[in-house]
């Protein structure tokens, strides 16, 4: 047992499941968040002595502070919360409903919004410092067309990651961005087949990424290996993205 505990959203599958296998792999106890409770358990199947798995909408700020409270009389106190929970479908802009905006912003942003807000002040009571590593894309560095309010959105998680860089550092809490390119997911299995190839193509590496390949560096921001590093941005997109 490491002592850590971390807190997974979107835990129930693609890049959010990657990630809550790589934390008990090296011991981590961990909290599998999503909205799927069965796909939260399935998760949690693999290392059963290791992960738990609770529901929550992550829009819902009542139910991320059930979350909380469940987590702190079942597991502890977290020192690490992973913001990976997301949701989009390719739309034009204009073509875009009030109904599916609000849904992308409410998922995307305010739900790490919600998990900061409710994970923060006891991370900040316990005076051990922590980490919160925020799962955005890169459709929020460089845009992409058929997404425009989703990456408005992961644009928005990766501005308030930065800021809450600056406010946490006092605190000793690292807060840093990891942001996938096309990536091997249900989500990305969605796509029309057409957009899929098109991204493959344009990928200079010419595959996806594999869901534990974006693991990794989330890992790396939690460890003691970035504990001078803070509001960072890293993309992991094999060459799609090479934006300053």
């Amino acid at each position: 047992m490491s002592g850590n505990i971390a807190v997974v959203t979107g835990a129930g599958s693609g890049i959010g499941k990657a990630i809550a296998h790589a934390f008990a792999s090296r011991g981590d106890r961990v909290v599998a968040a999503d909205v799927n409770l069965k796909a939260a358990k399935d998760t949690a199947q693999q290392f059963p002595a290791l992960i738990t798995a609770i529901r929550v909408d992550v829009a819902d700020r009542t139910q991320v502070d059930a979350l909380r409270n469940e987590t702190d009389s079942t597991v502890g106190a977290p020192n690490i919360l992973v913001n990976a929970a997301g949701w989009d479908r390719t739309e034009q802009f204009l073509n875009a409903t009030t109904e599916f905006a609000e849904k992308v912003v409410a998922i995307n942003y305010l739900g790490p919004v919600h998990m900061c807000s409710a994970f923060l002040p006891a991370m900040v009571a316990a005076g051990t410092g922590g980490r919160v590593v925020n799962v955005a894309s890169d459709a929020g560095r460089v845009g992409s067309s058929g997404e425009s309010i989703y990456a408005g959105a992961k644009g928005g998680v990766i501005a308030l990651t930065k800021s809450l860089a600056r406010e946490m550092a006092r605190y000793r809490i690292n807060v840093n961005c990891v942001c996938p390119g096309p990536t091997d997911t249900p989500l990305f299995q969605a796509q029309s087949e057409k957009l899929k190839e098109a991204l493959v193509k344009a990928i200079p590496f010419r595959r996806l990424a594999r869901p534990d390949e974006v693991a990794a560096p989330v890992l790396f921001f939690a460890s003691d290996a970035a504990s001078f590093i803070t509001g960072q941005v890293l993309s992991v997109s094999g060459g799609l993205t090479m934006a300053g």
